[in-house]
């Protein structure tokens, strides 16, 4: 075998050794990316919202409804809740009709460690009784929905 073809099989094993690793890197990158529960939300704040749908965000990795909760003083607070892919959400039994906006809804989950408005859902609770689990990243239900 000859020094060039030598070279030649060397540069091949390298070029498919810095493919193979460029390929785990971009196959590990959105991982990284995507946050855990306990980096975002505190589990010891659990938060209670009732008000009105203004929007539903149907996006990956988490869809996002945002609500509109009156305050004791009258005033208005908007709401983001983490909930679960739409892929999960439609799992859960949500269709795209029914998280309309006006939509009237309670929500159970936990506030954002940063103390925004800001919460990751648990469940939702619709005007009618019924209750979906929102598949967010949370580790369990908020400890005052336990059955």
């Amino acid at each position: 075998m000859s020094a060039v073809s030598k070279q030649g099989d060397r540069m091949r094993t390298k070029l498919a050794i810095l493919t193979v690793g460029a390929g785990l890197v971009l196959a590990v990158a959105p991982a990284w990316a995507h946050h855990a529960f306990q980096a975002e939300f505190d589990d010891k704040k659990p938060v209670h919202l009732k008000g009105k749908v203004t929007e539903m965000e149907w996006i990956n990795p988490h869809s996002w409804i945002h609500i509109d909760v009156p305050n004791p003083d009258g005033s208005v607070t908007n709401w983001m809740v983490e909930c679960g892919s739409p892929n999960i959400m439609l799992r859960r039994g949500f269709t795209k009709r029914s998280l309309e906006v006006g939509t009237e809804l309670e929500v159970q989950g936990y506030q954002a460690k940063n103390g925004t408005n800001r919460a990751n859902g648990s469940s939702v609770t619709f005007k009618d009784g019924k209750k979906l689990f929102v598949g967010g990243s949370n580790p369990d239900i908020p400890e005052n929905q336990k059955n």
